[in-house]
């Protein structure tokens, strides 16, 4: 049997990781400044995430939701501390996609409506209703999950104030939209989601699950501009690896047997990971980090004057290059053993460990003035 061949690969073979390093199966070492898309919340390999793991492996690993497990228990006491949502629930799944599906479905149960608000460039995941709520025209969807989305432009007041009224259901926006190559919502904009939701009765659904967790020196993007989500949706940095998902749902959302399930969400392993996570946020300050190294990598490549713009809070960084320097991710990789992200066609994204310090930020900063350099002949 073969693999299904969907994704694009470098012929590179990580085999070990520490920190914010990789080495391949050619004993080839890499700095990582992408972490899978922002997974690697921690660094790689972190003494007290893998003893977590290890600990717990010698107890249990998994069994059903229709047992108590005080792990979820702490776990959901944590992190409503650390995010500065504690009187939110938790209801925990496997993936990103997961979790907006459940976010939608929830929405719906709470006013019996439809119709969804969601912005372009925004990436919600890859089951059905989550699909739904993509705008890729790449990814189309068999289903809907019932819902009627409707996409507008990001940071678009006024389109927003004529398209919104008592048949919406929800509006879902990232915290910062990642894939399609990092872009901030404006704090007035997202004052005003919050404010129009409030007025026809939706609720505002806040996807934190690439730009959560810590990566924009707050714990949620979203409240940088002071406002309180109805449903937000974590994953990515949660397990720093480990699968697992989760939706913060409003105190006033009450909930029944039955209401939403998963098999594997909120098992004995997901869960140790995850508090291991928060437990090394929490105790190395990596929140205070990600803010100081992103605004200095940030002035850094703002000198650069063969960068176009740069887009981005904290740890979550985005650049764009002009159409004769598309090659430069690949230069960097090949060259300097530098892994990054992108966004067609020419965007560069930084996802990196929240841990990472300004030596490996300079490393990087120096490869990236090489071969600017080299690409423009001087």
């Amino acid at each position: 049997m073969k693999l299904f061949d969907v994704y694009p690969l470098f012929p590179i073979e990580p085999v070990k990781a520490e920190g914010s390093w990789l080495w391949d199966s050619e004993g080839k070492k890499y700095l990582d400044l992408y972490g899978g898309h922002a997974v690697i919340s921690i660094g790689h390999n972190h003494a007290h995430f893998v003893e977590a793991l290890k600990s717990q492996l010698d107890k249990i690993s998994f069994y059903s939701n229709s047992v108590k497990n005080s792990l979820q228990e702490r776990l959901a006491e944590k992190l409503g501390q650390i995010s500065s949502y504690p009187n939110h629930q938790l209801f925990l799944c496997n993936s990103g996609a997961e979790a907006n599906e459940n976010a939608l479905k929830l929405a719906s149960f709470v006013n019996g409506r439809k119709k969804v608000i969601a912005f372009k460039n925004a990436f919600h995941g890859r089951t059905s209703g989550a699909v739904a709520a993509t705008d890729n025209p790449k990814i189309v969807s068999p289903f809907n999950s019932g819902h009627d989305i409707l996409f507008l432009p990001l940071n678009d007041e006024a389109t927003f104030i004529n398209t919104i009224d008592n048949k919406v259901s929800s509006v879902i926006i990232e915290g910062i939209q990642g894939v399609g190559g990092i872009h901030v919502p404006q704090r007035s904009f997202l004052q005003l989601l919050k404010r129009k939701c409030k007025e026809v009765g939706a609720l505002l659904i806040v996807d934190e699950i690439q730009s959560g967790y810590g990566r924009t020196g707050k714990f949620f993007a979203h409240q940088h501009a002071e406002v309180e989500a109805d449903l937000i949706t974590i994953a990515k940095g949660m397990g720093n690896g480990f699968p697992i998902g989760g939706v913060l749902i409003h105190p006033d959302i009450k909930p029944w047997n039955g209401m939403l399930g998963t098999t594997f969400g909120g098992n004995y392993l997901a869960c140790a990971a995850a508090l291991a996570v928060l437990e090394v946020i929490e105790s190395e300050n990596l929140m205070h980090n990600a803010s100081k190294l992103g605004n200095y990598l940030m002035e850094q490549l703002k000198s650069f004057p063969s960068i176009q713009e740069v887009r981005g809070v904290g740890l979550m960084i985005g650049f764009d290059l002009p159409a004769s320097l598309a090659s430069l991710r690949k230069e960097i990789l090949v060259k300097h053993h530098i892994f990054t992200g992108e966004a067609k066609p020419n965007t560069i994204r930084l996802l990196p460990s929240l841990a990472l310090s300004k030596k490996e930020s300079d490393l990087f900063l120096g490869a990236l003035d090489l071969e600017l350099k080299r690409a423009v002949g001087s």
